[in-house]
């Protein structure tokens, strides 16, 4: 009987009937929001519009709020700080934008324009290798299925083409919440850097007085590990980009300016973005030449080397300790999920729960060592 009293004090005594006629009754209303989500459509509409902007917004805070943090212990003002930082990165990026902008034309045109042809030329010597390998006897029946599936193409093109006008919409659709974002985050994001400290305030508020300073904790977990999080993968995907384009102009790889902006900006996903990131140099170098694609192989594992051992943990070290095969799962799934979006957002989204499921199981250790540590055995608890 004491087993049983001490049991349901320590699963929160007569309040666990309550948080379970709490959850039945969110589901409930998840079912029956599954019945009429088409009154909620306007609602979606709404979040949608103003989710890309808010996003962009808490990315560059996460980026720019320790540079005003620094000029407000320079004796700044804040509001000064936050107005000097976006102008004077606004007008950078213009004057990087109005220099760079004809080369980088020029090049990626002209890449755009030649990359079918470096395919092309790739086809065919995978082709003249196939036909002099020991696959030449296959190759006939492989070129005639090939030929069958093409047979089909004026078909599926006729599909596509009924459905141009739902891709038109969606494209439109897509450009202008683009265009929406780009105006509206700057806005979101001088508020955010003036007024931050203010939001966090007015969101606790909204807490019983009883959780709120666990709410706290938890809102400066995230805080800590979001923000340093987004603050080296774009530091180091910066470095990879430069240490990438070092490389390329050492071994004469084309378009090496290009292909070093694509690897800096892929390289924001980790582990995936790198390994896409090497195809199209991967296909310029061998249509140059085998031997530039030993010299790509090996400024690429240059870089890898570099990043991984002096690059990452350097710069990293803030973050959360997240096991590979734990972040190609949460991308992978929050890619089929979300798409583009997911993929980019997955591991700080990752974050933001692993900080609230650990927050939670350190008060199940503590409550656990309260009623049964004494005769059961306690938890070691790193506070």
């Amino acid at each position: 009987m004491e087993d049983q009293n001490r049991f349901l004090k320590f699963i929160g005594g007569k309040n666990i009937f309550y948080i379970l006629a709490f959850f039945i009754l969110i589901g409930i209303t998840i079912y029956i929001y599954t019945k009429i989500s088409f009154i909620f459509h306007p609602l979606t509409v709404i979040v949608s519009t103003i989710a890309p902007p808010v996003i962009l917004a808490f990315i560059a805070y996460y980026l720019l709020n320790p540079i005003v943090n620094l000029l407000e212990k320079l004796h700044i003002k804040r509001i000064w700080g936050v107005i000097i930082l976006i102008l004077g990165i606004s007008g950078a990026l213009t004057g990087l934008i109005l220099l760079t902008a004809p080369s980088i034309e020029a090049q990626v045109k002209d890449l755009v324009q030649s990359f079918p042809n470096y395919l092309k030329q790739l086809g065919a010597s995978m082709t003249e290798w196939v036909q002099n390998s020991f696959l030449a006897p296959y190759y006939d029946d492989g070129y005639r299925w090939v030929t069958d599936r093409l047979s089909e193409l004026p078909q599926l093109i006729g599909n596509y083409i009924s459905d141009g006008f739902e891709g038109v919409q969606n494209v439109a659709s897509t450009i202008t919440s683009t265009v929406v974002s780009i105006i509206t985050f700057p806005f979101i994001l001088f508020f955010l850097l003036k007024d931050g400290k203010k939001f966090q305030q007015f969101t606790l508020k909204l807490f019983p007085p009883k959780f709120r300073e666990d709410t706290k904790q938890i809102f400066n977990n995230i805080d800590t590990q979001v923000g340093s999080y987004i603050q080296g993968q774009i530091i180091v995907a910066t470095v990879i980009g430069i240490l990438l384009f070092i490389g390329y102009l050492i071994i004469g790889l084309d378009y090496a300016f290009t292909l070093a902006i694509v690897a800096a900006v892929t390289s924001v996903v980790p582990y995936l973005g790198p390994t896409i990131a090497i195809i199209p140099a991967a296909i310029i170098a061998i249509v140059d030449s085998p031997f530039m694609l030993l010299k790509l192989a090996i400024v690429w594992i240059a870089v890898q080397f570099l990043e991984g051992n002096f690059v990452s943990p350097n710069i990293m070290g803030k973050t959360m300790k997240v096991h590979p095969l734990t972040i190609i799962l949460v991308l992978l799934i929050a890619g089929n999920l979300f798409g583009v979006v997911g993929v980019i957002l997955g591991i700080p989204g990752y974050a933001i729960v692993k900080v609230i499921g650990s927050y939670l199981f350190y008060k199940f250790q503590k409550r656990y060592n309260k009623y049964y540590g004494e005769d059961r055995g306690q938890y070691e608890i790193e506070e």
